[in-house]
């Protein structure tokens, strides 16, 4: 017994186009992350959905040079390119870390186009730590 032959559908009803979604966003939040040996620079709506991330080591660089002022510019430029292009307009600022990326980074950001609302250091803080350890006995 032959088996029935399958149609052949057209495609021209489907989708064309990026799979993303792209949203129009006004307001968001960018948050930079700056230890010693890379900077991440993640842009998120108001809510905390990311909309767009990027770092020194996915602009890159590698090795000590992901912890420099040069590699934090270039990983802020890129993560906020994108969102510039979807219309934000206003943003808050939130930094975290020691590194050396975070001056170059804001700099970008400011340099971008961006309104800034604030810029907030959230670093933490030990208010009084762990509780150290029991001295050794001799």
């Amino acid at each position: 017994m032959a088996k029935p032959l399958q149609k052949i559908v057209s495609r021209r009803n489907e989708r064309i186009g990026s799979r993303k979604n792209t949203r129009k966003i006004q307001k968001g939040v960018i948050h930079v992350q700056a230890s010693f040996n890379n900077t991440i620079v993640t842009v998120t709506d108001i809510r905390g959905r990311v909309i767009s991330w990027s770092s020194a080591g996915t602009c890159g660089f590698r090795g000590t040079r992901k912890g420099t002022p040069f590699a934090a510019q270039t990983a802020a430029g890129n993560a906020i390119r994108t969102v510039v292009d979807q219309g934000m307009q206003r943003a808050d600022v939130m930094i975290k870390g020691p590194g050396l990326g975070r001056d170059a980074a804001l700099r970008a950001i400011r340099r971008s186009g961006i309104l800034l609302n604030f810029v907030r250091d959230i670093t933490p803080m030990p208010h009084n730590g762990c509780r150290p350890p029991k001295k050794r006995r001799v």
